[in-house]
C-alpha cells in the first residue's frame, strides 16, 4: 500500500510545474509569496523610473554646469529652464525666484541693493532647496533596501510553514519516503526562491543607486557653495552687479 502510495507522489511530482505547486500549497505560504511577488512588482517599477530619472539627473546637471560655467547668469536661466530634471537648475531657479520676490519688495532689481540680510536668506533659500532635491532623488530607495533586506527573510518563513505542513503530511500518510516528503518540500521551496528573487535585483540596483546618488549629492552641494561665492563676489562689486534675470512666461 505504502509502495502505490509512493509511487503515485512520486509521478504526481514529477508532473508538476512550479505554478502547479504554487496552487497546492498552503493558504500561509500562498500569502506569502503573494507579498513577496507584490514587493517585486513594486521594487521593479522603481528601479525602473529611478534608473531614468538618475541618468536625466545627471545628463542635465552635466549641461547645466557647462552653461553656468560660461559666467552668464541669463544663459544660465535659459539653460536652467530647459534642463528641469536636474536638480541644480532647480537650485538655481529657485533661488532667482526668490531674488526676483526681494526685489519686487525693494523696487531695486540691481544685485548690488541686496543687503547682508538679504543674502542670508537668500542662502539659507538656497541650502534649503538644496536639501529638498537631495531628499526628492533618493525617494524610493528605502523601499529597494527594505525589500533587499527583508524579502529572503519572508521567503524563508514560508519555506519553514511549508516544510512544517509537509511533516504534517508525512504523519498523516505514515510513510516518510521521499516520494511523500518530495512535493511539499518543492512547494515550501518556492517561497525561498521567490524571496531570492525579489531581493536580488532590489539590492544589486540600490547599491547602484547609491553610487549615482553620491555624485548627484556631492555635485549639489558643490554648485550650491559655487553660487552662494559667485553671489557674493556680485554683490560686493556693485559697480557692475546685474540684475537677476527675469522669470519670463513661456
Amino acid at each position: 500500500m505504502l509502495l502505490i502510495v509512493g509511487t503515485a507522489m512520486g509521478g504526481r511530482l514529477a508532473s508538476l510545474d512550479a505554478l502547479s505547486l504554487v496552487f497546492q500549497a498552503g493558504l500561509v505560504v500562498q500569502l506569502v509569496l503573494g507579498i513577496l511577488v507584490l514587493l517585486s512588482v513594486i521594487s521593479w517599477t522603481i528601479i525602473l523610473f529611478k534608473w531614468r530619472e538618475l541618468r536625466r539627473a545627471r545628463q542635465d546637471s552635466e549641461a547645466f554646469l557647462e552653461v553656468y560655467q560660461g559666467g552668464s547668469l541669463d544663459a544660465a536661466f535659459e539653460a536652467a529652464r530647459d534642463l528641469q530634471k536636474s536638480p541644480l537648475s532647480t537650485i538655481f531657479l529657485a533661488a532667482n525666484a526668490e531674488m526676483n520676490r526681494r526685489a519686487r519688495f525693494s523696487g531695486d532689481r540691481k544685485l548690488s541693493s541686496l543687503t547682508q540680510a538679504h543674502l542670508d536668506g537668500l542662502f539659507r533659500h538656497v541650502r534649503w532647496t538644496a536639501a529638498r532635491e537631495g531628499l526628492r532623488i533618493e525617494r524610493g530607495l528605502p523601499f529597494l533596501a527594505t525589500t533587499g533586506s527583508s524579502a529572503p527573510f519572508i521567503g524563508l518563513f514560508g519555506t519553514v510553514i511549508g516544510i512544517i505542513d509537509s511533516f504534517q503530511a508525512i504523519g498523516r500518510a505514515g510513510s516518510a519516503s521521499l516520494a511523500v516528503v518530495a512535493p511539499g518540500i518543492a512547494e515550501a521551496l518556492i517561497a525561498t526562491a521567490m524571496g531570492l528573487f525579489a531581493a536580488i535585483p532590489a539590492t544589486i540596483f540600490y547599491n547602484y543607486f547609491v553610487g549615482t546618488l553620491r555624485e548627484l549629492t556631492s555635485s549639489i552641494d558643490l554648485f550650491s557653495s559655487e553660487y552662494e561665492s559667485d553671489l557674493r563676489r556680485i554683490v560686493g562689486n556693485s559697480d557692475s552687479a546685474p540684475a537677476p534675470p527675469r522669470a519670463a512666461q513661456r
